[in-house]
Protein backbone atom coordinates (compact mmCIF):
# COMPACT_ATOMS: atom_id res chain seq x y z
CA UNK A 1 0.00 0.00 0.00
CA UNK A 2 1.36 3.73 -0.76
CA UNK A 3 1.77 5.36 1.90
CA UNK A 4 -0.84 7.98 2.97
CA UNK A 5 -3.36 6.95 0.17
CA UNK A 6 -5.28 3.94 2.34
CA UNK A 7 -5.60 2.08 -0.79
CA UNK A 8 -3.97 -1.30 -1.70
CA UNK A 9 -1.13 -0.71 -4.38
CA UNK A 10 -1.99 -0.32 -7.81
CA UNK A 11 -5.76 1.04 -6.89
CA UNK A 12 -6.61 4.46 -7.71
CA UNK A 13 -6.95 6.58 -3.79
CA UNK A 14 -10.16 6.44 -2.64
CA UNK A 15 -11.85 9.55 -1.71
CA UNK A 16 -14.25 9.50 1.33
CA UNK A 17 -17.94 9.84 -0.06
CA UNK A 18 -19.19 12.88 1.51
CA UNK A 19 -15.73 14.89 -0.08
CA UNK A 20 -17.04 13.03 -3.46
CA UNK A 21 -20.58 14.12 -3.63
CA UNK A 22 -19.34 17.44 -2.10
CA UNK A 23 -16.79 17.57 -4.97
CA UNK A 24 -19.45 16.54 -7.52
CA UNK A 25 -22.14 18.99 -6.29
CA UNK A 26 -19.57 21.73 -6.68
CA UNK A 27 -19.30 20.63 -10.59
CA UNK A 28 -15.28 19.94 -9.61
CA UNK A 29 -15.46 16.76 -11.00
CA UNK A 30 -17.57 15.76 -13.56
CA UNK A 31 -20.00 12.70 -13.61
CA UNK A 32 -21.64 11.30 -16.05
CA UNK A 33 -24.78 12.52 -15.30
CA UNK A 34 -23.92 16.06 -14.59
CA UNK A 35 -21.58 16.37 -18.02
CA UNK A 36 -24.78 15.53 -20.01
CA UNK A 37 -26.96 18.06 -18.25
CA UNK A 38 -24.63 21.07 -17.91
CA UNK A 39 -26.09 23.77 -19.47
CA UNK A 40 -24.04 26.85 -20.95
CA UNK A 41 -24.12 29.74 -19.75
CA UNK A 42 -24.62 32.96 -21.62
CA UNK A 43 -22.38 35.38 -20.76
CA UNK A 44 -23.70 38.44 -19.55
CA UNK A 45 -20.67 41.20 -19.46
CA UNK A 46 -22.93 43.89 -18.17
CA UNK A 47 -25.10 42.46 -15.18
CA UNK A 48 -22.40 40.23 -14.37
CA UNK A 49 -21.13 41.28 -10.71
CA UNK A 50 -17.77 41.95 -10.08
CA UNK A 51 -16.39 42.71 -13.19
CA UNK A 52 -14.78 45.81 -14.21
CA UNK A 53 -16.81 49.22 -14.30
CA UNK A 54 -19.59 47.40 -11.96
CA UNK A 55 -18.04 49.57 -8.81
CA UNK A 56 -19.48 52.12 -7.20
CA UNK A 57 -19.72 55.20 -7.92
CA UNK A 58 -20.58 58.55 -6.38
CA UNK A 59 -23.56 60.78 -7.07
CA UNK A 60 -21.17 63.58 -8.41
CA UNK A 61 -19.23 61.19 -10.77
CA UNK A 62 -22.83 60.25 -11.76
CA UNK A 63 -24.07 63.78 -12.71
CA UNK A 64 -20.45 64.69 -14.34
CA UNK A 65 -21.37 62.02 -16.60
CA UNK A 66 -24.60 62.76 -17.24
CA UNK A 67 -23.94 66.38 -17.95
CA UNK A 68 -21.17 65.31 -20.17
CA UNK A 69 -23.35 62.94 -22.48
CA UNK A 70 -26.34 65.43 -22.57
CA UNK A 71 -23.95 68.33 -23.68
CA UNK A 72 -24.74 70.41 -20.77
CA UNK A 73 -21.22 71.59 -20.13
CA UNK A 74 -21.36 74.91 -21.44
CA UNK A 75 -24.24 76.32 -20.44
CA UNK A 76 -23.76 74.81 -16.52
CA UNK A 77 -19.88 76.63 -16.14
CA UNK A 78 -21.64 80.12 -18.14
CA UNK A 79 -24.10 79.84 -14.92
CA UNK A 80 -20.96 78.86 -12.44
CA UNK A 81 -19.51 82.23 -13.77
CA UNK A 82 -22.72 84.09 -12.98
CA UNK A 83 -22.77 82.43 -9.53
CA UNK A 84 -18.90 83.02 -8.74
CA UNK A 85 -19.67 86.35 -10.27
CA UNK A 86 -18.44 88.33 -6.58
CA UNK A 87 -15.25 86.25 -6.36
CA UNK A 88 -14.04 86.29 -10.44
CA UNK A 89 -14.67 90.41 -10.01
CA UNK A 90 -14.29 91.00 -6.23
CA UNK A 91 -16.60 91.68 -3.58
CA UNK A 92 -16.75 95.52 -3.92
CA UNK A 93 -16.98 95.50 -7.82
CA UNK A 94 -19.56 92.49 -7.46
CA UNK A 95 -21.83 94.55 -5.17
CA UNK A 96 -21.84 97.21 -7.86
CA UNK A 97 -22.68 95.14 -10.50
CA UNK A 98 -24.08 92.07 -12.15
CA UNK A 99 -23.76 89.75 -15.35
CA UNK A 100 -27.15 90.26 -17.29
CA UNK A 101 -26.13 88.26 -20.73
CA UNK A 102 -24.28 85.81 -22.64
CA UNK A 103 -24.65 86.06 -26.13
CA UNK A 104 -22.00 84.38 -28.64
CA UNK A 105 -19.31 83.72 -25.98
CA UNK A 106 -19.50 87.73 -25.03
CA UNK A 107 -20.20 88.23 -21.11
CA UNK A 108 -22.42 91.38 -21.27
CA UNK A 109 -22.09 92.87 -16.97
CA UNK A 110 -24.28 96.01 -16.19
CA UNK A 111 -22.93 98.33 -13.38
CA UNK A 112 -25.17 101.05 -11.05
CA UNK A 113 -23.33 103.86 -12.69
CA UNK A 114 -21.86 104.43 -16.18
CA UNK A 115 -18.88 105.55 -13.35
CA UNK A 116 -18.27 101.93 -12.50
CA UNK A 117 -19.02 100.85 -16.45
CA UNK A 118 -15.86 102.92 -17.73
CA UNK A 119 -13.45 101.55 -14.61
CA UNK A 120 -14.85 97.95 -15.55
CA UNK A 121 -13.59 99.03 -19.07
CA UNK A 122 -9.92 99.58 -17.88
CA UNK A 123 -10.27 96.36 -16.04
CA UNK A 124 -11.23 94.00 -18.82
CA UNK A 125 -8.82 91.98 -19.48
CA UNK A 126 -7.88 90.97 -15.89
CA UNK A 127 -11.60 90.22 -15.72
CA UNK A 128 -11.58 87.83 -18.77
CA UNK A 129 -8.49 86.33 -17.93
CA UNK A 130 -9.72 85.48 -14.66
CA UNK A 131 -12.95 84.19 -16.28
CA UNK A 132 -11.26 82.07 -18.80
CA UNK A 133 -8.93 80.77 -15.94
CA UNK A 134 -11.69 79.43 -13.91
CA UNK A 135 -13.95 78.56 -16.20
CA UNK A 136 -12.89 77.14 -19.51
CA UNK A 137 -15.87 75.58 -20.51
CA UNK A 138 -17.80 78.64 -20.55
CA UNK A 139 -16.75 79.78 -24.17
CA UNK A 140 -16.09 83.36 -22.65
CA UNK A 141 -14.02 85.01 -25.75
CA UNK A 142 -14.97 88.84 -24.64
CA UNK A 143 -16.55 90.83 -21.96
CA UNK A 144 -18.79 94.04 -22.71
CA UNK A 145 -19.88 96.45 -19.60
CA UNK A 146 -22.50 98.83 -20.28
CA UNK A 147 -24.11 101.26 -17.55
CA UNK A 148 -27.80 101.28 -15.84
CA UNK A 149 -30.35 100.20 -17.94
CA UNK A 150 -32.42 103.36 -19.47
CA UNK A 151 -34.67 103.18 -22.12
CA UNK A 152 -33.47 104.35 -25.68
CA UNK A 153 -34.85 104.60 -29.09
CA UNK A 154 -31.19 105.01 -30.99
CA UNK A 155 -29.07 102.45 -28.84
CA UNK A 156 -28.94 98.62 -28.53
CA UNK A 157 -28.27 95.33 -30.75
CA UNK A 158 -31.41 95.39 -32.53
CA UNK A 159 -31.40 99.14 -33.64
CA UNK A 160 -32.16 99.79 -37.55
CA UNK A 161 -30.94 103.13 -39.33
CA UNK A 162 -33.21 106.23 -39.92
CA UNK A 163 -35.22 108.60 -37.65
CA UNK A 164 -37.06 106.30 -35.50
CA UNK A 165 -40.38 106.36 -34.32
CA UNK A 166 -42.36 109.99 -34.55
CA UNK A 167 -45.52 111.49 -33.56
CA UNK A 168 -48.16 110.51 -36.04
CA UNK A 169 -51.07 111.85 -34.03
CA UNK A 170 -52.03 115.04 -36.43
Amino acid sequence: MPEGTGAPEGETPRIPETIATYLRLRGLEPSARTFRKKRRRVVDDENAPFTPGRDPRGVGDVLADLTREAGWDKELAREDVVRAWAEVAGEDTARHTRPVAFSEGSLTVQADSTAWAKQLQLMRAHILSEIVRRFPDAGVTAVRFIGPDVPSWKWGPRTIPGRGPRDTYG
